[in-house]
């Protein structure tokens, strides 16, 4: 299962996705550190299926924060980032989508 929730901003919609299990948790790992535990309300939105993303998302989004191996899965799968875009910390993959407009 995994929490995903949107964030309106005058730039446009951003995409909060995160594994369920992850969400009281700190990454840390070198100089990459994500502390989900403090800003969890950030990510918990509605508590999906993977499979359940499609139809949930807005035509457009500004930006995506994508947290754990199931979350950046779907991501991926419903081309919000590309693949080769995916990091690693603490063996948790996450990835960070944004979009650039002139």
């Amino acid at each position: 299962m995994i929490y995903v929730k949107l964030h309106e901003s005058e730039n446009g919609a951003l995409l909060a996705m995160c594994d369920e299990k992850l969400i009281d948790r700190v990454l840390e790992e070198g100089n990459v550190y994500i502390n989900i535990r403090d800003y969890s309300e950030f990510y918990k939105g509605e508590l999906i299926g993977v499979g359940e993303l499609r139809g949930r998302l807005p035509e457009k989004l500004h930006s995506a924060n994508v947290v754990g191996n199931e979350a950046v899965e779907a991501a991926v799968k419903h081309s919000i980032v590309k693949r080769e875009n995916v990091k690693t910390v603490s063996g948790i993959r996450y990835a960070h989508a944004y979009r650039i407009e002139d």
